[in-house]
């Protein structure tokens, strides 16, 4: 089997026995993202990477996705406890991001820190149907996976994998994306930066880690946020982080919680 090396960090590929329909979705993936699909033949994952010159896989298996950096754990898509709080929205409980963010349905949302998509999730079911949210990650295999893994993962509940669908990722950096919308054309901005000092170690988060860009914010980014949201900027951090301060956020403490959220609120008259 000849396999000619890549242009890119990352190639496609499927398990070893694929059906039609896995080999039609890494076609397709292949084509939105500029990735090259490899067909697998009888190589292991690591093979195959180290013939292609690609530093990481994304392995298409019937009922999901996996991405595969040789050496490290392999990232599988799963919204975790993004579905957990997805469900208890659609029972009319309160979500303490929600409500700091002031979302009501119909609300559009730039997410900036997209990551596993679990709070793009958590936004796309409450602002339903007539609501948008957009997601972006800067890591391009991590935005194959996301977009993959929204566009075919299924749960048990309906709602849940529309909102899933509804979501639109970009594989892009968040400031590049600010500095090109107009004013007041999104409701809500969303920052979920990847803590340099990891709350807990999760079998979820801890392969993400691999790919994040750990800088912290930039300035530049929560002025932008600001001048493009019409109703709040938000932020994630550790209860006690400095970047609250740094940034300009006020601190909404609810709970014992590890994290919490800031926030500016923007006066979309001025």
């Amino acid at each position: 089997m000849s396999i000619q090396q890549t242009n890119t960090s990352f190639i496609i590929t499927t398990g070893d026995s694929p059906g039609a329909a896995t080999l039609e979705r890494a076609e397709e993936l292949s084509a939105a993202t500029g990735a090259p699909f490899i067909p697998r033949g009888r190589l292991s994952v690591a093979m195959l990477a180290k013939r292609c010159g690609a530093s990481d896989v994304l392995v298409l298996i019937q009922d999901g996705v996996r991405l595969i950096r040789p050496g490290r754990p392999p990232l599988e898509f799963h919204p975790s406890m993004g579905y957990i709080r997805a469900r208890r929205v659609l029972k009319g409980e309160a979500d303490p991001m929600l409500t700091a963010a002031r979302l009501q349905p119909g609300d559009s949302v730039l997410d900036c820190t997209a990551g596993m998509g679990a709070d793009s999730l958590v936004f796309s079911v409450a602002a339903g149907p007539a609501g948008h949210v957009t997601a972006i990650e800067s890591s391009g295999p991590v935005c194959a996976l996301l977009m993959e893994g929204m566009k075919y993962y299924r749960s048990s509940v309906l709602e849940v994998d529309e909102a899933f669908k509804r979501v639109h990722v970009r594989n892009a950096n968040h400031l590049d994306v600010l500095r090109s919308l107009p004013d007041r054309s999104m409701d809500i901005v969303y920052f979920d930066p990847m803590f340099r000092d990891p709350v807990v170690d999760s079998s979820a988060i801890g392969p993400l880690r691999t790919y994040a860009n750990p800088a912290p914010l930039e300035a530049e980014s929560i002025e932008e946020a600001c001048r493009v949201a019409r109703k709040t900027v938000l932020m994630k951090e550790k209860r006690q982080s400095s970047e609250f301060s740094r940034l300009g956020f006020q601190v909404e403490q609810r709970g014992q919680t590890k994290t919490v959220y800031g926030v500016i609120q923007i006066d979309s008259t001025t």
